[in-house]
């Protein structure tokens, strides 16, 4: 899947400086249950290296973006995971000022109301669809 990068300084925080960034990145993983089997997380320096065993790929992107979506991270590489060949056309998206789901629905989809399609396929990471940031990175279904 490649190496993606965020911002830094945007996301939700898990970890402070007591803490064990990459256990608390995978219990994230974990607790939202994108599909990932026998996951381990590595951190260091802002950059989040995951392996495992993903069911789909759109399972594989969800974690990619759960773990992404972290204040401290600014990378993310999914080398190690193994999931099946995508077969629905994805585009991602970094959320700026002034965006909201409606508009973002617009403009990749044709439809403001379409915005419930990107909700759900980003309950990981976005828990309220109107509360979103600047910064944070979503996945567009684009099919």
């Amino acid at each position: 899947m490649g190496l993606f990068d965020f911002a830094t300084d945007l996301g939700k925080k898990l970890f402070g400086k007591d803490d064990d960034p990459a256990e608390k990145i995978k219990q994230q993983i974990e607790s939202d249950n994108p599909g990932i089997q026998d996951l381990d997380v590595s951190y260091e320096n802002g950059k989040v290296i995951l392996s495992g065993n993903a069911e789909t790929a759109e399972a594989l992107e969800k974690g990619v973006l759960i773990a992404g979506n972290v204040v401290g991270v600014s990378e993310v590489s999914a080398d190690g995971v193994t999931a099946p060949e995508q077969q629905s056309k994805v585009e991602y998206y970094t959320i700026v000022s002034g965006d909201t789901l409606s508009a973002i629905a617009k403009r990749f989809l044709g439809n403001a109301s379409a915005y419930p399609k990107i909700f759900e396929a980003n309950r990981e990471v976005i828990k309220d669809p109107n509360l979103i940031y600047p910064g944070q990175k979503i996945r567009i279904p684009m099919d």
